[in-house]
């Protein structure tokens, strides 16, 4: 008899024996466990449940193929994950004034948030802004936003995250330019645009152009920074969105991973060597409240993404083949109520995060159900990854929750869901195909509708929610952008354009427009006209009348 039937029979043993026993005198909690992803748990895990599994292919060493272990060979032992908390707010000037003061607190990457106008390229004066303006971000309207937001920061030293996406070519030209201004090369900066617009068409609704041109400014922005910014991460495909609007974990990675599937193939198609434009492919991910399968998750994405890259599309570079990945922490799983345990939950999840191998983390403040974060609020987050990287200890191993039977059963179980998903999104003909459908859209509105009746039925806790809540009163000191600064920015908006040359405006507008009826690489025009302080919304109106407007189909 060998080990894993002796396993199995000792366990048939035990169920009838010892659990039995236990049962008719102490009935477990609830009827059936499950990971918020609809997984069953077992009561506890075994050999038996990981006996398929084989190490050098399916786990490997950290830093080889296929990194389900991680993507560097001494992960946390050699350098910590970036720490890189979001913000934006109001104004460029009183956002960099967070920005130095985060990175006086030791932060060590910049992560931008834009207001609502900027997202969908309009400008602070535009009549569909009014009242948007700096509100959940920043506004930027020109090059000379820019200048301030980056005021007193050297680019040649920081690494900037921009959570931009339908005008990420604008944004990223704005970048370049004050990088110029400051005398920093191209080829010097670090940093990554998100640049995803299939989850803005999935999950979060900021798009502006149909799919087709959409794809043609995200390849040509690989093409561009392929060439001249080999630093910069040219897109960061976003699963945190997709969670947010209530996927489960399987799906996050499933859906996730197809639209990185659909930006290679468009590359690909464009012309670009697979090997050329992989290596500055990144992800985002969000870190829920599942503990266990939040950290299975993160290693099932790498390991799936790895065998999609080597077999599907035949890369050769290493780095084509490691999902370098960022994290935050959960905004939906934030409570209005008992904010302080917001803290609890925001530590988990970062730590989660942290023994998934994060690449860089933001942790979001307790109040964030309430408003933009206080000051005193963002510092405490990022003194949570700081307590994580420096005092605890679980950054001085390698996947230190490598070898769990649970945790390697669970990482099968969702790369195996993960994997289902994706070929049936690939039989509708790939994401976009799916998503004009409504396929992926539907799946992630049965899910939130699932998670939430749980929670009201009480079949998931929330704390402070559905039980143990408490009569309170708020006290925090919220975050009010002041109504002023509206007219602040719209103000400096009109004086730019009071001072700029607006013959240089027209002739580079118009190259931008011939350049987009055509064929040709549009980030150099964009680059061009963002120079000579063209507004974000003259430039996207421009491509607005060549491409037009997306208008989402009706999936009900």
């Amino acid at each position: 008899m060998d080990d894993l039937e002796r396993l199995r029979k000792g366990e048939k043993r035990w169920t009838e024996s010892t659990l039995g026993k236990a049962l008719r005198t102490h009935p477990e909690r609830i009827e059936e466990f499950k990971t918020i992803s609809g997984v069953p748990l077992k009561r506890f895990y075994t050999p038996t449940d990981v006996s398929s599994l084989e190490y050098e292919s399916d786990l490997g060493f950290p830093g080889e193929f296929p990194y389900t272990r991680g993507v560097q060979p001494t992960m946390y032992r050699g350098r910590l994950w970036t720490m890189r908390q979001y913000s934006g707010f109001a104004t460029a000037k009183e956002t960099n004034e967070r920005f130095r003061f985060l990175l006086e607190q030791g932060q060590t990457g910049l992560s931008v948030a834009f207001d609502l106008p900027t997202q969908i390229g309009y400008d602070s004066d535009n009549e569909l802004a009014r009242g948007e303006v700096g509100k959940v971000g920043v506004a930027i309207d020109t090059l000379s936003d820019m200048e301030v937001l980056f005021h007193s920061i050297p680019l040649d030293k920081v690494s900037t995250s921009m959570t931009i996406n339908a005008p990420a070519s604008v944004l990223l030209a704005m970048y370049i330019a004050v990088a110029e201004k400051q005398g920093v090369p191209m080829n010097k900066l670090r940093g990554t645009i998100q640049n995803d617009i299939l989850k803005e068409f999935v999950a979060r609704g900021t798009y502006i152009f149909p799919p087709a041109p959409s794809m043609r400014l995200i390849t040509d922005i690989f093409a561009f920074c392929g060439e001249h910014l080999p630093l910069f991460n040219t897109i960061s495909i976003s699963g945190y969105h997709i969670r947010e609007a209530g996927s489960t974990a399987i799906q996050e990675v499933a859906f996730t991973i197809a639209n990185g599937i659909a930006y290679v193939e468009a590359a690909m198609k464009a012309g670009l060597d697979v090997d050329a434009f992989a290596p500055r492919l990144s992800f985002f991910f969000g870190s829920h409240s599942d503990f266990f399968e939040e950290v299975a998750k993160f290693r099932a994405a790498r390991r799936l993404w790895a065998r999609i890259m080597k077999g599907h599309f035949g890369a050769k570079e290493e780095r084509s083949l490691m999902m370098r990945f960022h994290t935050q922490t959960a905004g939906c799983t934030l409570t209005a109520q008992q904010p302080d345990n917001n803290v609890v939950r925001v530590t988990l999840q970062a730590l989660q995060a942290v023994l998934g191998g994060t690449q860089s983390l933001h942790t979001n403040s307790r109040d964030e159900a309430l408003s933009l974060p206080t000051r005193d609020s963002v510092q405490i987050a990022l003194r949570t990854q700081q307590i994580i990287a420096h005092e605890s200890g679980v950054a001085d191993t390698i996947d230190p929750l490598a070898g769990s039977y649970f945790i390697e059963s669970l990482t099968n179980e969702i790369e195996t869901g993960a994997l289902k998903y994706i070929k049936e999104i690939d039989s509708m003909g790939g994401s976009p195909n799916a998503i004009e459908r409504g396929y992926i859209q539907r799946e992630i509105h049965e899910s939130a509708y699932e998670f939430q009746r749980d929670v009201d039925r009480k079949r998931r806790i929330v704390v402070g929610v559905n039980e143990f809540i408490a009569d309170e009163t708020q006290t925090f000191d919220y975050l009010k952008v002041d109504p002023k600064s509206e007219e602040e920015q719209i103000s400096r908006l009109m004086k730019v354009r009071d001072t700029r040359n607006e013959q240089d405006v027209e002739e580079a507008l118009d190259l931008l427009r011939a350049a987009s009826e055509g064929s040709e690489n549009l980030m150099p025009a964009i680059l061009a006209a963002v120079k000579v302080y063209a507004t974000l919304g003259e430039i996207c109106g421009v491509l607005r009348s060549v491409f037009g407007e997306y208008k989402a189909p009706d999936i009900l």
